[in-house]
């Protein structure tokens, strides 16, 4: 069982009850817009919400991760779900409790049901070897401790960036898996500057390991 505790820091609830806005919604159904309705029907939700929280993730009674923000809010909903709205930062540690790999979004959204994450706007995953990924929209899986998404990706080394579409990791980022890589551009070791890149279906090139645009690649 895996779950993020211990909110801390000027936390405040605010409880939004259902009955004053069910009298509300029957005097003026005749005089307000649709959209205004359903604007009045969504403050029947509760709201718990907490400013410059500091979250943890355990796995098996280990600390496996830490999360922190400065607005967190938690929906009461039949589906009850936590939402990061003005951006979260994620450490993931090792057995040793050594950060091996870090990630950064703008929005984040927690289904506390399935345990999974959905992040977007400006993804940024990177470990100790200096890979780093980027891309729109990513999805973490607590259970399964990986990220994965069938959006466009970026995988930045050292020495070149791989563009493609689709991909699996693992959350400490040791390994991933990009489903259909698109492009390939080496940078030079004096930095950016002239670059040799594929054409869009990778067909004029390859990486140090021989795969082609086309296939699959996998790092370890």
């Amino acid at each position: 069982m895996t779950k993020f505790f211990h909110y801390i820091l000027n936390s405040k609830i605010t409880a939004l009850l259902g009955c004053c806005i069910f009298f509300a919604l029957l005097l003026t159904a005749c005089e307000n817009t649709q959209e205004e309705i359903n604007a009045l029907s969504k403050k029947r939700i509760a709201v718990e919400e907490a400013k410059f929280i500091e979250s943890y993730l355990s796995q098996g009674g280990k600390m496996k991760a830490r999360l922190t923000a400065p607005v967190m809010n938690r929906y009461q909903t039949d589906s009850p779900y936590i939402e990061f709205p003005n951006s979260l930062h994620v450490d993931f540690f090792n057995d040793s409790l050594k950060v091996e790999s870090q990630l950064n979004a703008k929005y984040g959204r927690y289904r506390e049901t399935e345990q999974r994450v959905f992040l977007r706007d400006s993804v940024v995953v990177f470990n100790l070897k200096k890979d780093t990924l980027k891309s729109q929209e990513l999805w973490w899986d607590q259970n399964k401790e990986i990220f994965y998404t069938d959006k466009d990706v970026e995988i930045h080394q050292p020495d070149k960036i791989i563009y493609g579409k689709g991909l699996e990791a693992d959350q400490s980022f040791n390994w991933y898996l990009i489903k259909q890589i698109t492009g390939q551009v080496q940078v030079p070791k004096g930095g950016f500057g002239p670059a040799i890149a594929t054409d869009s279906t990778g067909v004029t090139g390859t990486d140090s390991s021989g795969v082609s645009g086309k296939d699959s690649l996998k790092i370890n």
